[in-house]
Protein backbone atom coordinates (compact mmCIF):
# COMPACT_ATOMS: atom_id res chain seq x y z
CA UNK A 1 0.00 0.00 0.00
CA UNK A 2 2.99 2.19 0.77
CA UNK A 3 4.33 1.40 -2.71
CA UNK A 4 0.74 2.48 -4.35
CA UNK A 5 0.52 5.81 -2.58
CA UNK A 6 3.86 6.96 -3.57
CA UNK A 7 3.06 6.26 -7.06
CA UNK A 8 0.46 8.18 -7.14
CA UNK A 9 1.77 11.14 -5.70
CA UNK A 10 4.64 10.99 -7.74
CA UNK A 11 1.50 11.41 -10.60
CA UNK A 12 0.24 14.45 -9.11
CA UNK A 13 3.18 16.07 -9.38
CA UNK A 14 3.65 15.40 -13.19
CA UNK A 15 2.26 18.36 -14.15
CA UNK A 16 6.12 19.66 -13.09
CA UNK A 17 9.39 18.96 -15.42
CA UNK A 18 10.10 18.73 -18.37
CA UNK A 19 9.06 15.59 -19.39
CA UNK A 20 5.27 15.98 -18.47
CA UNK A 21 5.54 19.14 -21.47
CA UNK A 22 5.76 16.50 -23.86
CA UNK A 23 2.62 16.43 -26.41
CA UNK A 24 1.13 13.16 -25.50
CA UNK A 25 -1.91 12.06 -24.26
CA UNK A 26 -2.82 9.98 -20.98
CA UNK A 27 -2.51 6.07 -21.68
CA UNK A 28 -0.52 6.51 -24.59
CA UNK A 29 -0.45 3.56 -27.47
CA UNK A 30 3.27 2.81 -28.58
CA UNK A 31 3.51 0.31 -31.98
CA UNK A 32 6.64 -0.61 -33.53
CA UNK A 33 6.91 -1.04 -37.53
CA UNK A 34 9.45 -3.91 -38.65
CA UNK A 35 10.56 -2.41 -41.91
CA UNK A 36 12.11 -5.68 -43.08
CA UNK A 37 8.03 -7.02 -43.37
CA UNK A 38 6.58 -4.07 -45.25
CA UNK A 39 5.56 -5.63 -48.66
CA UNK A 40 6.79 -3.73 -51.63
CA UNK A 41 4.78 -0.30 -52.60
CA UNK A 42 4.87 2.14 -55.13
CA UNK A 43 2.73 4.87 -53.34
CA UNK A 44 1.52 5.63 -50.03
CA UNK A 45 -1.66 4.41 -49.60
CA UNK A 46 0.04 0.80 -50.23
CA UNK A 47 2.03 1.13 -47.01
CA UNK A 48 0.66 -0.09 -43.62
CA UNK A 49 0.98 3.40 -42.78
CA UNK A 50 -1.68 4.48 -44.44
CA UNK A 51 -3.84 1.46 -42.52
CA UNK A 52 -2.54 2.25 -39.02
CA UNK A 53 -4.91 1.74 -35.99
CA UNK A 54 -6.73 4.30 -35.04
CA UNK A 55 -5.89 3.71 -31.02
CA UNK A 56 -2.35 4.35 -31.80
CA UNK A 57 -0.45 7.45 -30.59
CA UNK A 58 3.18 6.89 -31.38
CA UNK A 59 4.50 4.79 -34.42
CA UNK A 60 7.95 3.90 -34.41
CA UNK A 61 10.08 2.66 -37.29
CA UNK A 62 12.99 0.30 -36.94
CA UNK A 63 15.75 0.41 -36.93
CA UNK A 64 18.26 3.15 -38.65
CA UNK A 65 21.76 2.35 -38.13
CA UNK A 66 23.48 4.64 -35.71
CA UNK A 67 26.40 5.48 -38.59
CA UNK A 68 23.31 6.12 -40.87
CA UNK A 69 24.52 6.67 -44.85
CA UNK A 70 21.79 9.56 -45.46
CA UNK A 71 23.16 12.74 -47.82
CA UNK A 72 20.63 15.34 -48.76
CA UNK A 73 17.38 14.04 -50.75
CA UNK A 74 18.68 11.13 -50.51
CA UNK A 75 17.53 7.16 -50.44
CA UNK A 76 17.22 4.75 -48.13
CA UNK A 77 19.46 2.07 -48.55
CA UNK A 78 22.42 3.76 -46.63
CA UNK A 79 20.20 4.50 -43.28
CA UNK A 80 19.60 1.22 -42.38
CA UNK A 81 15.83 1.07 -42.41
CA UNK A 82 14.76 -2.33 -44.59
CA UNK A 83 11.50 -0.59 -46.77
CA UNK A 84 11.19 -2.45 -50.24
CA UNK A 85 10.53 1.74 -51.46
CA UNK A 86 12.34 4.94 -51.76
CA UNK A 87 12.08 7.47 -49.48
CA UNK A 88 9.42 9.58 -51.21
CA UNK A 89 7.08 6.61 -51.05
CA UNK A 90 7.96 6.18 -46.80
CA UNK A 91 7.46 9.82 -46.65
CA UNK A 92 3.77 9.67 -48.37
CA UNK A 93 2.96 6.75 -46.36
CA UNK A 94 3.34 8.98 -43.20
CA UNK A 95 2.00 11.46 -44.31
CA UNK A 96 -1.35 10.00 -44.84
CA UNK A 97 -0.99 8.23 -41.49
CA UNK A 98 -0.85 11.95 -40.00
CA UNK A 99 -3.70 13.09 -42.09
CA UNK A 100 -6.01 10.17 -41.07
CA UNK A 101 -4.56 10.24 -37.34
CA UNK A 102 -3.69 14.18 -36.70
CA UNK A 103 -2.04 13.47 -33.30
CA UNK A 104 -0.20 10.31 -34.24
CA UNK A 105 3.44 10.69 -34.01
CA UNK A 106 5.96 9.00 -35.85
CA UNK A 107 9.50 8.61 -35.38
CA UNK A 108 12.84 6.83 -36.72
CA UNK A 109 14.14 4.02 -34.18
CA UNK A 110 17.66 4.33 -34.06
CA UNK A 111 19.99 0.52 -32.90
CA UNK A 112 18.32 -2.06 -31.73
CA UNK A 113 19.90 -5.20 -31.24
CA UNK A 114 21.26 -5.43 -34.28
CA UNK A 115 23.02 -2.13 -35.24
CA UNK A 116 25.72 -1.70 -32.36
CA UNK A 117 28.55 0.69 -34.39
CA UNK A 118 27.38 3.38 -31.89
CA UNK A 119 31.19 4.76 -32.50
CA UNK A 120 30.28 5.85 -35.62
CA UNK A 121 26.84 7.73 -34.36
CA UNK A 122 26.19 10.05 -36.98
CA UNK A 123 23.52 12.48 -35.46
CA UNK A 124 22.95 14.95 -38.52
CA UNK A 125 22.62 11.79 -40.95
CA UNK A 126 19.93 10.92 -39.03
CA UNK A 127 18.24 14.23 -38.28
CA UNK A 128 18.69 14.52 -41.79
CA UNK A 129 16.31 11.64 -42.30
CA UNK A 130 13.52 12.43 -39.95
CA UNK A 131 13.30 16.18 -41.61
CA UNK A 132 12.99 14.90 -45.09
CA UNK A 133 10.57 11.97 -43.89
CA UNK A 134 8.49 14.75 -41.77
CA UNK A 135 8.84 12.39 -39.01
CA UNK A 136 8.81 14.03 -35.04
CA UNK A 137 11.92 12.48 -33.25
CA UNK A 138 14.17 9.97 -32.58
CA UNK A 139 13.51 6.49 -29.89
CA UNK A 140 17.20 5.91 -28.83
CA UNK A 141 17.17 2.07 -28.71
CA UNK A 142 20.91 1.64 -27.49
CA UNK A 143 21.55 -2.06 -26.94
CA UNK A 144 25.29 -2.08 -25.22
CA UNK A 145 26.23 -6.07 -25.80
CA UNK A 146 27.07 -5.83 -21.85
CA UNK A 147 26.20 -3.07 -19.79
CA UNK A 148 28.79 -4.25 -17.10
CA UNK A 149 26.55 -3.22 -13.89
CA UNK A 150 27.37 -3.94 -10.53
CA UNK A 151 26.72 -2.43 -6.99
CA UNK A 152 28.54 0.22 -5.58
CA UNK A 153 27.71 2.49 -2.22
CA UNK A 154 24.48 0.54 -2.35
CA UNK A 155 23.70 1.60 -5.56
CA UNK A 156 23.75 0.34 -9.36
CA UNK A 157 26.36 1.59 -11.90
CA UNK A 158 26.96 0.39 -15.26
CA UNK A 159 29.67 1.15 -17.93
CA UNK A 160 27.11 2.00 -20.10
CA UNK A 161 25.61 5.04 -18.11
CA UNK A 162 28.19 7.44 -19.17
CA UNK A 163 27.20 6.64 -23.22
CA UNK A 164 23.27 6.74 -22.22
CA UNK A 165 23.70 10.29 -20.78
CA UNK A 166 25.93 11.09 -23.88
CA UNK A 167 23.77 9.83 -26.12
CA UNK A 168 20.36 11.51 -25.16
CA UNK A 169 22.21 14.89 -25.01
CA UNK A 170 23.95 14.37 -28.93
CA UNK A 171 20.87 13.81 -30.03
CA UNK A 172 18.40 16.46 -28.20
CA UNK A 173 21.38 18.72 -29.60
CA UNK A 174 20.05 18.53 -33.02
CA UNK A 175 16.29 17.64 -32.14
CA UNK A 176 15.55 20.06 -30.00
CA UNK A 177 11.74 19.85 -28.83
CA UNK A 178 8.66 19.78 -29.84
CA UNK A 179 10.35 16.85 -31.38
CA UNK A 180 10.25 13.62 -29.29
CA UNK A 181 13.15 11.22 -28.39
CA UNK A 182 11.69 7.90 -26.34
CA UNK A 183 13.92 5.37 -24.68
CA UNK A 184 12.50 1.70 -24.46
CA UNK A 185 14.13 0.02 -21.58
CA UNK A 186 15.51 -3.71 -20.87
CA UNK A 187 12.64 -5.63 -18.90
CA UNK A 188 14.75 -5.92 -15.88
CA UNK A 189 16.14 -2.06 -16.61
CA UNK A 190 14.83 -0.55 -13.34
CA UNK A 191 15.83 -3.32 -10.71
CA UNK A 192 18.30 -3.84 -8.38
CA UNK A 193 17.81 -1.12 -5.68
CA UNK A 194 15.56 -0.19 -2.89
CA UNK A 195 12.09 -2.88 -2.85
CA UNK A 196 13.64 -4.69 -6.38
CA UNK A 197 16.97 -5.08 -4.85
CA UNK A 198 16.36 -9.03 -5.26
CA UNK A 199 13.81 -8.89 -7.87
CA UNK A 200 13.65 -11.58 -10.21
CA UNK A 201 15.22 -12.88 -12.99
CA UNK A 202 18.87 -11.96 -12.33
CA UNK A 203 20.15 -9.99 -15.09
CA UNK A 204 23.35 -8.85 -16.67
CA UNK A 205 20.94 -5.53 -17.45
CA UNK A 206 19.28 -5.24 -13.89
CA UNK A 207 19.36 -1.72 -13.03
CA UNK A 208 21.48 -1.52 -16.49
CA UNK A 209 18.13 2.22 -16.57
CA UNK A 210 18.70 3.71 -13.40
CA UNK A 211 21.50 5.72 -13.89
CA UNK A 212 19.76 7.24 -17.04
CA UNK A 213 16.45 7.83 -15.26
CA UNK A 214 18.03 9.56 -12.36
CA UNK A 215 20.19 11.83 -14.56
CA UNK A 216 19.68 15.52 -15.52
CA UNK A 217 19.50 13.85 -19.15
CA UNK A 218 16.14 12.18 -18.09
CA UNK A 219 14.46 15.80 -18.39
CA UNK A 220 15.43 15.63 -22.08
CA UNK A 221 13.63 12.26 -22.61
CA UNK A 222 9.46 11.85 -23.71
CA UNK A 223 8.71 8.52 -23.16
CA UNK A 224 9.95 5.69 -21.83
CA UNK A 225 8.52 2.24 -22.57
CA UNK A 226 9.37 -0.99 -20.97
CA UNK A 227 10.79 -4.06 -23.36
CA UNK A 228 8.56 -6.68 -21.08
CA UNK A 229 9.33 -9.31 -23.11
CA UNK A 230 12.26 -12.22 -23.40
CA UNK A 231 12.78 -12.15 -19.73
CA UNK A 232 11.78 -15.68 -19.00
CA UNK A 233 9.11 -17.10 -16.62
CA UNK A 234 10.01 -15.59 -13.74
CA UNK A 235 9.58 -12.21 -14.92
CA UNK A 236 6.46 -10.45 -13.50
CA UNK A 237 5.49 -7.32 -16.09
CA UNK A 238 3.87 -5.73 -13.48
CA UNK A 239 6.38 -5.50 -10.39
CA UNK A 240 8.56 -3.92 -13.35
CA UNK A 241 6.58 -1.38 -14.22
CA UNK A 242 6.31 -0.56 -10.76
CA UNK A 243 10.12 -0.23 -10.48
CA UNK A 244 10.10 1.94 -13.82
CA UNK A 245 7.44 4.19 -11.95
CA UNK A 246 9.29 4.45 -8.97
CA UNK A 247 12.27 6.25 -10.86
CA UNK A 248 10.80 7.98 -13.94
CA UNK A 249 7.81 10.48 -13.78
CA UNK A 250 6.94 10.71 -17.10
CA UNK A 251 5.01 8.72 -19.68
CA UNK A 252 5.73 4.81 -19.49
CA UNK A 253 4.57 2.18 -21.36
CA UNK A 254 4.53 -1.59 -20.65
CA UNK A 255 5.48 -3.49 -23.31
CA UNK A 256 4.25 -6.48 -25.25
CA UNK A 257 4.94 -8.86 -28.19
CA UNK A 258 3.49 -10.39 -31.18
CA UNK A 259 5.70 -13.59 -31.64
CA UNK A 260 5.97 -16.16 -29.10
CA UNK A 261 8.87 -15.25 -26.68
CA UNK A 262 12.65 -16.63 -27.65
CA UNK A 263 13.23 -17.43 -24.19
CA UNK A 264 10.69 -20.00 -21.89
CA UNK A 265 8.07 -18.43 -20.09
CA UNK A 266 4.04 -16.87 -20.34
CA UNK A 267 2.79 -16.24 -24.04
CA UNK A 268 1.31 -12.72 -24.82
CA UNK A 269 -2.31 -14.14 -24.83
CA UNK A 270 -4.99 -11.38 -24.61
CA UNK A 271 -5.95 -13.00 -21.27
CA UNK A 272 -2.59 -11.39 -20.21
CA UNK A 273 -2.96 -8.31 -21.93
CA UNK A 274 -6.13 -7.61 -19.98
CA UNK A 275 -4.26 -8.82 -16.84
CA UNK A 276 -1.10 -6.72 -16.63
CA UNK A 277 -2.72 -3.99 -18.16
CA UNK A 278 -5.54 -3.92 -15.58
CA UNK A 279 -2.06 -4.07 -12.90
CA UNK A 280 -0.76 -1.59 -13.95
CA UNK A 281 -3.50 0.63 -14.24
CA UNK A 282 -4.06 0.22 -10.46
CA UNK A 283 -0.85 1.26 -9.87
CA UNK A 284 -0.94 4.38 -12.65
CA UNK A 285 -4.36 5.67 -14.08
CA UNK A 286 -2.07 7.13 -16.85
CA UNK A 287 -0.30 4.09 -17.62
CA UNK A 288 0.44 3.24 -21.45
CA UNK A 289 0.98 0.10 -23.68
CA UNK A 290 3.82 -0.55 -26.46
CA UNK A 291 3.26 -3.43 -29.39
CA UNK A 292 6.30 -5.20 -30.88
CA UNK A 293 5.38 -5.28 -33.68
CA UNK A 294 3.06 -4.12 -36.36
CA UNK A 295 3.65 -6.45 -39.37
CA UNK A 296 5.09 -9.09 -37.57
CA UNK A 297 3.76 -12.68 -39.17
CA UNK A 298 2.45 -15.21 -37.13
CA UNK A 299 2.56 -19.21 -36.90
CA UNK A 300 -0.19 -21.12 -36.30
CA UNK A 301 -3.76 -20.16 -35.98
CA UNK A 302 -4.60 -16.27 -34.89
CA UNK A 303 -6.83 -16.72 -32.26
CA UNK A 304 -7.35 -15.36 -28.03
CA UNK A 305 -4.15 -17.64 -27.17
CA UNK A 306 -2.20 -16.82 -30.51
CA UNK A 307 -2.90 -12.94 -31.15
CA UNK A 308 -1.60 -11.37 -33.88
CA UNK A 309 -0.81 -7.53 -33.97
CA UNK A 310 -4.44 -6.41 -35.08
CA UNK A 311 -5.95 -8.31 -31.95
CA UNK A 312 -3.19 -7.35 -29.23
CA UNK A 313 -3.90 -4.06 -30.19
CA UNK A 314 -7.75 -4.23 -29.77
CA UNK A 315 -7.51 -5.57 -26.60
CA UNK A 316 -4.41 -3.06 -25.26
CA UNK A 317 -6.84 -0.28 -26.57
CA UNK A 318 -9.79 -1.39 -24.71
CA UNK A 319 -7.57 -2.61 -21.35
CA UNK A 320 -6.49 1.17 -21.46
CA UNK A 321 -10.15 2.45 -21.84
CA UNK A 322 -9.25 4.38 -24.98
CA UNK A 323 -12.10 4.58 -27.50
CA UNK A 324 -11.94 4.12 -31.71
CA UNK A 325 -10.93 0.48 -30.66
CA UNK A 326 -12.22 -1.65 -34.00
CA UNK A 327 -9.99 -2.87 -36.91
CA UNK A 328 -7.54 -0.56 -38.93
CA UNK A 329 -9.27 0.93 -41.57
CA UNK A 330 -9.02 -0.25 -45.07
Amino acid sequence: MRLRRFLLAVLGVLATGAAAAAPLPDNPVVAYLASWYEPEATRGAQTTLARLHPAIDVLILGFARPDAIYPANGELRGSGLEFRFPTAVLRQGIGQAKARNPRLKVLLAVGGANYRRWDRLDVAALARLIGELGADGIDLDYEPGDPDCGRRDGRIACRSDASWRDLVRRFRAVLPRPHLLTVPGWSVGAYGEGPWTQARPGSPWTGSMLSLLRSPEAAQIDLVSIMAYDAGPSFDPVEAYAAYRHHWRGPLALGFQVMPSAVPGPRTTLDAVRRHIAGIRALDPRAGAMLYALNETLPGIVGPDNPDAPLLLQQICRSLGRANCGRPAR
